[in-house]
């Protein structure tokens, strides 16, 4: 069986989630990072280092610093002695979890075993192991760059450019999502991607899917449709949704019409993102909200077709590069679990 203790700690809803923050929010998003705060009586008080496993998600992450814990299905693990942690993180990411869904998956993790040789065994392993991870994280790295190319280019054309502003409600059709009802089993787990803040920004698959029943329940746009969160700590994220998706309350949505090339239309939305964020927190609320009604007056700068046009044929090529890059990143990254999977067979 693992050799690991269940750590309790206080838990941040992700409403509760800030921008910016003393304390980074540990959940089990894609990201290592999923959001901050400021209070200090938040801060997990487990001995360091600690692994937050994504109870949903199945995603293992290595925490060495200070950290609070995100609400949604997470669990923090800490090896017992006589066991070092880095090898025990390497060697759960080669543990088979069956895939449940949206549901838990820390029943099956808890009932699996690794192999333990000799602690200078396991830090040998660990050593190799990080250093070929640290080569993949520096290609992730790259890619990151090589993904902000989008907004460089949008500044470059359009920058320092007098443009004709139009408001939301001219350019497209503005919607706001809608959940369907949890407690009915038959709306969820289709093929349509719901998506909430949590997916916005993020590389991460959507978490949650509803059926062509639950789609009707909720609210769904096509793809090319610019998504912004206009409620809660995270407001002001965007987003583009890749095919035609659902979305939930916390979002509104963006459908172009003629005048807006949809690759245009996401990065000239990145200009009113502070005045999303303004608005919603001058709200007379004590949770930041845009409504609808004025979110759809906000103003965008309108540039030529043809600009628009030599815009997104250069942000596609920009993509495509991308792309290839990303392909090597897979392959940097199926040769690293190759690595895993002889070192905890006793290959390496």
């Amino acid at each position: 069986m693992i050799r690991l203790r269940c750590i309790k700690a206080v838990k941040t809803l992700q409403s509760d989630y800030l921008p910016e923050g003393r304390f980074p929010i540990i959940d089990q998003g894609q990201g290592l990072i999923g959001g901050y705060t400021n209070d200090e009586a938040r801060l997990c008080s487990s001995e360091l280092p600690v692994i937050v496993f994504g109870d949903h998600t199945k995603n293992f992450k290595y925490i060495d610093f200070p950290f609070c814990l995100g609400a949604d299905g997470t669990k923090v693990l800490r090896p017992k002695n006589g066991v070092d942690p880095k090898y025990v993180f390497h060697a759960l990411q080669q543990v088979h979890i069956p895939d449940a869904g949206y549901s838990r998956h820390f029943k099956y993790l808890k009932r699996s075993e690794i192999p333990f040789p000799s602690l200078e065994e396991q830090r040998r392993i660990a050593g190799i192991l990080d250093q070929a991870d640290a080569l993949r994280r520096l290609r992730i790295r790259a890619l990151d760059k090589l993904n902000t190319l989008g907004q460089a280019i949008f500044h470059e054309m359009f920058g320092g450019l007098r443009l004709e502003s139009l408001p939301l409600s001219k350019l497209g059709r503005v919607s706001t999502g809608s959940t369907p009802s949890t407690k009915i089993a038959e709306y969820f787990d289709g093929e349509v991607p719901f998506i909430t803040p949590g997916d916005l920004e993020s590389d991460r698959p959507v978490v949650r899917y509803l059926s062509e029943l639950g789609a009707e329940k909720s609210r769904t746009v096509e793809a090319g449709a610019t998504l912004v969160c206009c409620i809660g700590a995270t407001i002001g994220k965007m987003g583009v949704a890749r095919q035609r998706s659902a979305f939930n309350q916390q979002i509104n949505a963006v459908e172009w019409g003629s005048k807006i090339i949809p690759e245009y239309g996401y990065f000239a939305m990145q200009g009113i993102r502070r005045e999303v964020q303004h608005l919603g927190k001058g709200a007379s609320t004590t949770l930041p909200i845009l409504k609808k009604s004025l979110f759809e007056q906000l103003t965008i700068p309108v540039a030529p077709e043809e600009d628009q046009t030599a815009f997104a044929d250069r942000y596609r090529e920009a993509l495509l590069q991308a792309a290839a890059f990303e392909q090597s990143l897979k392959k940097a990254d199926h040769l690293f679990a190759s690595l895993q999977h002889r070192a905890f067979k006793g290959e390496l």
